[in-house]
């Protein structure tokens, strides 16, 4: 299974305009079938539009300001770490947030969320049923009362302390149409970013470039591996569905190692400078990992990638083993194991298992990038412009 998915994301990501000839005789076969799923995805996407475009589905409005962050295509965005920037910007803004998310597969990216927010006063609600889980806290903990839209206020700082919540952000929630949202962010992978324009399962587009329409702010994640000839053309091609569309850049900046023994431990990026590395990875988009690490300056670099979310088991720790020891005896010199904080929190148990070989995992901050007149300071005046703009809007029509 995890190779027949590597094949078809091989599919995906080949390019709009790439000669399937040029494909294994296994792809080729799976195209036709791919294709016909896709058409089949398609139908089904347009009548649930459709449904809720016609009231048929209903939105479920809470009560606070919801934040979407979500994309167009499959892993690697950068939705996550947006997630968390939001969560800390909140509260800074005292405001206390709560995430929605579904906790997907192993729950890697919610057990993230809930180390990296530890001590703040933002909250992490996990559940398929958003709405549910929504509600679920809201009556626990209580809202502000937000009867005029000027959410980043001294009254909501004063109100920080009894922990009600101020707003929400949906995590991967621009597919998620039954919840009401005030502000749609979308994140680009920039270096791979909508592959070979098709829709799932066929190409790795959840929907089809049109949903540009929605979004209010996009954000191209990993610019900073990208030329500035690609980050402009995926700005124009997103302009050309909304022209008006603002539009920021972001990057992943290495900040240290911890060791997977001690998650308090702090190692700094020298660790791994001229040393032999491998990286182990099941991420959205591994590239970015390994050239973040190539970057740190190792002797030698050498990778296992799985797909997005696999859980380790032992046969995965007995093929990194193997490896290891090749690389070992091919060397000369004991490699290290690098991993990513999503490996992690998937299983922080299982890795241990590579003893003696070290296994550090790299930590990264989201930063935005200052570029053409697009600073961290310009987007969250945006942000905060547009919440307040559609707010105002919302509580005028409920009056």
């Amino acid at each position: 299974m995890e190779k027949l998915k590597r094949v078809v994301k091989e599919i995906a990501y080949s390019g709009a305009h790439r000669n399937t000839s040029t494909f294994s005789t296994l792809q080729r076969s799976l195209i036709p079938i791919l294709s016909f799923a896709s058409s089949i995805y398609k139908l089904a996407l347009s009548l649930r539009f459709l449904l809720y475009q016609s009231s048929l589905f209903g939105k479920h409005r809470l009560p606070v300001p919801v934040i979407s962050v979500g994309n167009l295509t499959w892993g690697g965005n950068g939705k996550t770490p947006m997630v968390e920037y939001l969560a800390r910007w909140l509260v800074i803004s005292g405001i206390s947030p709560l995430i929605l998310t579904r906790g997907y597969a192993g729950g890697d990216e919610a057990k993230m969320l809930q180390r990296h927010l530890l001590g703040t006063s933002a909250k992490v609600g996990i559940g398929a049923n958003r709405a549910a889980v929504a509600s679920y806290f809201l009556e626990k903990y209580g809202c502000l009362d937000f009867n005029s839209s000027k959410c980043f206020n001294q009254k909501a700082v004063k109100q920080l302390e009894s922990g009600k919540i101020g707003a929400v952000i949906l995590d991967d929630g621009m597919q998620h149409l039954s919840l009401a949202r005030d502000l749609e962010i979308l994140m680009v992978n920039g270096v791979i970013p909508w592959g070979n324009l098709q829709l799932l399962p066929l190409g790795p587009l959840r929907e089809p470039l049109t949903a540009l329409s929605r979004v209010d702010v996009a954000m191209i994640h990993h610019a900073d591996l990208v030329t500035e000839e690609s980050l402009k053309y995926i700005e124009l091609k997103m302009k050309e569905f909304r022209e008006d569309l603002p539009v920021f850049f972001s990057e992943m900046a290495p900040s240290h190692f911890f060791k997977v023994e001690s998650v308090d431990s702090s190692i700094p990026l020298t660790e791994i400078y001229r040393t032999l590395v491998l990286c182990v990875s099941a991420v959205g988009c591994a590239n970015t990992f390994v050239r973040k690490i190539e970057k740190i300056g190792p002797h030698y670099v050498d990778r296992l990638d799985f797909n997005d979310h696999h859980i380790f088991n032992a046969k995965d720790i007995e093929m990194i083993r193997a490896r290891l020891r090749k690389l070992q005896h091919k060397f000369g010199s004991k490699p290290i194991v690098v991993v990513t904080e999503k490996d992690y929190d998937r299983d922080p148990e299982i890795l241990k298992k590579l003893d003696p070989f070290e296994v550090l995992v790299l930590c990264s901050q989201f930063r935005i990038m200052a570029q053409d007149g697009c600073t961290e300071d310009t987007f969250r005046k945006l942000v905060k412009h547009l919440l307040e703009v559609k707010l105002d809007k919302f509580y005028l029509s409920s009056l």
